[in-house]
Parts: C-alpha cells; sequence; structure tokens
C-alpha cells in the first residue's frame, strides 16, 4: 500500500518540475553585462519591429518606434503612489516592478533599448513565426503603439506586455505564454491527487493553527472546488 505522505511529496514535487519547465517562469541566458545590448545593431531594427527579450522570469516584448525608442508595457507601483513624471520616468527597478504586478498598475511607456533589453539578446520579429499571423504593417503597429502610451491596469493573464504588442503587430491581443499557464492549471487541477494533496495541507494547518473558519472553510472548500473542477 501507498504511502499518502509520500504520494503528497510525489505531487508537489511534479507540479514544481512542470512550472520550472514552464516558459512563462523561465529564464532565459540573460547576459552577464547590461552593456552587451549596446553590441545590438539598432540601425537593423525597423520601426514597427517587435523586440523580445529574456527577463529573469518571463519573456518581455516591446515596439520599437525607431530612433533608439522602445515602447513596451511595464508594471509600476510608482504610477499608485506619485504623478511626478520625473520619478516614473526613471527606469523600472524589479522592486517596482514587482509590486506593480501584485498592484495591477502598469504603463505603456518609452525606453531606450538598451533600457529594454537590459543586457539580453534581442530577437526581432520572433512573434511572427511563432503565432503564425499576419503581421499588419510597421507604420501601423508603430501607430498603435504610440496611441496607447500612458497609464493602464495590469494582468499577468489577461493584459500583459504579450498582449500588448499582438494587439499591435496582428490586430488581436493574446498571450501564448498566458495560454500555457491557464494549461498547466488545468493539469494540476484535474489530477486527482490535487485533491488529496489539498485536503492533507487543510487538515495540517488545522491541527497546527486550531479549528477556527480561517482554516476550517479553506480545508473543505478548496478540495471540493478541485474535486468538483476535476
Amino acid at each position: 500500500m501507498k504511502n499518502p505522505m509520500l504520494e503528497a511529496v510525489s505531487l508537489l514535487l511534479e507540479k514544481l518540475l512542470l512550472i520550472s519547465n514552464f516558459k512563462l517562469f523561465s529564464s532565459g541566458a540573460q547576459g552577464e553585462d547590461k552593456a552587451r545590448s549596446s553590441l545590438q545593431d539598432i540601425n537593423s531594427f525597423h520601426r514597427g519591429d517587435v523586440l523580445e527579450v529574456p527577463r529573469t522570469h518571463l519573456t518581455h516584448y516591446g515596439i520599437y518606434l525607431g530612433d533608439n525608442r522602445v515602447a513596451h508595457m511595464m508594471p509600476d507601483i510608482l504610477l499608485a503612489l506619485t504623478g511626478d513624471k520625473r520619478l516614473t520616468q526613471k527606469v523600472v527597478s524589479n522592486k517596482r516592478l514587482l509590486l506593480g504586478v501584485i498592484g495591477r498598475v502598469a504603463s505603456i511607456r518609452v525606453d531606450t533599448v538598451d533600457d529594454f533589453a537590459y543586457g539580453a539578446e534581442i530577437l526581432v520579429n520572433h512573434l511572427d513565426k511563432s503565432l503564425k499571423k499576419k503581421a499588419l504593417l510597421n507604420e501601423e503597429v508603430a501607430r498603435r503603439a504610440e496611441k496607447l502610451m500612458g497609464i493602464t491596469t495590469y494582468s499577468l493573464l489577461w493584459n500583459n506586455c504579450e498582449h500588448f504588442v499582438t494587439y499591435c503587430r496582428f490586430g488581436t491581443a493574446v498571450s501564448p505564454q498566458a495560454d500555457k499557464f491557464c494549461e498547466i492549471l488545468k493539469i494540476i487541477i484535474r489530477d486527482e491527487r490535487s485533491v488529496f494533496a489539498s485536503a492533507l495541507l487543510g487538515l495540517a494547518s488545522i491541527i497546527c493553527l486550531g479549528l477556527a473558519s480561517y482554516t476550517t472553510l479553506p480545508a473543505i472548500f478548496i478540495p471540493f472546488c478541485l474535486w468538483m473542477a476535476g
């Protein structure tokens, strides 16, 4: 007979492995020197091109506007705290970005190619091949990006930098990264062992924290929802 605890541990490790191999959370080969992006031949970029770079936990996208300018969507908590453009126009730090994701606030802003790439290698119009969609004319792409400049709401699943770029480039906002993440969630939810693991964790929280509404209700509700969804 299988050990239930080992089954739960095995399940958790399996899901962590799935997530670690999932492109949305995998890191690209980021350059060690930020100045590396200066080696990019900016003259080879055309106005309206889609620029793609690997970031720490995702792939980031922008629209090249010409003259060393890239329009891209960036989460930034500072936008919710101040209207001082002298502060918000500075390059967004990782802390500002992370808090902006949590606060669901972002802006479509313009940065230099170096600041956009941050040392990573740049792919040009890679989405054209991966999505197999017909792109709009480059000038139309750039104009769409320029019209959308300013503060916007942010959502990892429904309104991220990839949605912005695909809308400008193809006329339809889609995000293969977010779609892949949803597919992974479906796999997790449909796995019957997820019900057992969530019930086990709920029981552990009741034992450790005591019998209360904030422990009992999640311990019942979460496994039930997973069971029904599976």
